[in-house]
């Protein structure tokens, strides 16, 4: 085990092989977005750094969380334009050096998150979204039979929500808590905040997914951070109207996980976009 306050160990033994192997690759990916090709160029957000990998265990640096800023979360929002504007192979590829399925979802439960090349969103979002999500909830009891029809459904009209956007690299799993915020001061310096994404699926996606992963449960100053975003890469037309859709599969995934509210807010969405 790391004894030192710099490192933060996530462990568990059992874990699906090559979980954290594969967040690991997810994190390089990101990271390498980070640093610019000369000074004053964009670059991507700060990505917590990896110290080590095994099979039961990531051991990651340690980030000590202070209260977001309107400031950081305006710079996060360019940030992540200029990371996702990095691109990604196709959709659904993994990160390089991973192949197989990632996984999404809690460290003790983690739902397998099929990987691959597609030729288009639209076949990305229903073969490797929708369709096995509501495979998984029947399987565990927490979805009905109507429930899974229904998702089955939407991924027969994809393609209705086609934007004509490229593959963007994402981060995948972007709500409020996979981002820490964390002063930047040192010594004498003066203090100040800056975001650090952990816990990826990084995957090729869609770029507005990330967006409404972080509207889905309310991250901090999300306006100053999507007009920050929305300078350094307008978004496409109509995209507000796009977000409850980006936001299906990941309450799907916490209905199979929790069920509870989560089924009730997804049959909800399901209805709407259904209507």
């Amino acid at each position: 085990m790391p004894d030192d306050d710099a490192t933060f160990r996530k462990a568990r033994s059992g874990a699906p092989t090559g979980f954290f192997r594969c967040e690991a690759a997810g994190l390089a990916w990101l990271d390498e977005v980070r640093l610019p090709p000369a000074p004053g160029e964009p670059h991507g957000p700060r990505v917590v750094a990896v110290r080590d990998v095994g099979e039961d265990h990531l051991d990651l640096e340690r980030i000590v969380p202070v209260a977001a800023t309107r400031e950081a979360a305006t710079r996060l929002g360019h940030d992540l334009a200029v990371l996702h504007d990095a691109g990604a192979p196709a959709w659904g590829s993994p990160p390089p050096g991973w192949s197989g399925d990632a996984f999404f979802g809690p460290l003790d439960d983690p739902l397998p998150l099929p990987t691959g090349a597609r030729g288009t969103w639209a076949e990305f979002w229903g073969e490797a979204r929708l369709r096995p999500v509501a495979a998984q909830g029947l399987e565990r009891g927490a979805l009905t039979r109507a429930d899974a029809d229904a998702l089955h459904r939407l991924a027969d009209q994809a393609a209705r929500w086609e934007t004509g956007d490229r593959p963007a690299r994402v981060h995948g799993d972007l709500w409020s808590g996979n981002v820490m915020w964390t002063a930047t001061g040192r010594g004498d310096e003066p203090a100040d905040v800056e975001a650090v994404l952990i816990d990826p699926a990084a995957h090729g996606g869609h770029r507005e997914a990330d967006l409404a992963m972080l509207a889905l449960f309310g991250a901090p100053h999300l306006d100053a951070l999507l007009a920050a975003y929305d300078a350094a890469h307008p978004l496409g037309r109509g995209w507000r109207h796009r977000v409850v859709v980006h936001q299906v599969y990941p309450v799907a995934v916490h209905a199979v996980l929790f069920g509870g509210g989560y089924v009730t807010q997804l049959r909800r969405m399901l209805d709407a976009l259904l209507g």
